[in-house]
């Protein structure tokens, strides 16, 4: 189920596998890699991670998350790094991802622009899912097609 991730680098970072996980259809969560965001010497810069496949749980949290460390943003290393998952998405016979952000965070936007992406529409999150739990109502929905 799970694929080699050693060609996800370019001459700039290289996304370095921390943990797989399994499904989990009582959540509905989809299997999904969690990797370091690392610069060519190994300092880890950020973090990203990839769920695989498509249901309304990955609709409203994404097949991508990413977080970059403060004193690393500014680099468009997020971006970059969802450009290496498209690589992963394409093992899995995928053809586009979803990514999503606060509608707040403008910076999250622009990474998802960045990537290729283009705004599909600020959705309402359900009260059912797990985003809503954390005390989140609205999301910005980004597809990158592949």
């Amino acid at each position: 189920m799970f694929h080699d991730t050693s060609d996800l680098a370019s001459g700039e970072l290289f996304l370095r596998l921390r943990e797989t996980a399994p499904a989990r259809p009582e959540k509905g969560w989809v299997p999904s890699y969690a990797f370091d965001i690392c610069l060519p010497d190994g300092t880890a810069a950020g973090y990203c991670n990839f769920r695989i496949g498509h249901n309304e749980k990955t609709y409203y949290s994404g097949n991508i998350g990413y977080g970059i460390d403060e004193a690393y943003r500014g680099h468009r290393y997020a971006a970059k790094a969802c450009r290496l998952l498209m690589k992963l998405a394409w093992k899995h016979g995928m053809d586009y991802l979803l990514i999503t952000c606060d509608p707040a965070n403008a910076a999250s936007a622009c990474t998802c622009e960045l990537a290729g992406a283009r705004l599909l529409e600020t959705a309402r999150i359900p009260q059912d899912h797990d985003l809503y739990a954390e005390g989140k109502r609205t999301v910005r929905v980004y597809r990158l097609d592949l």
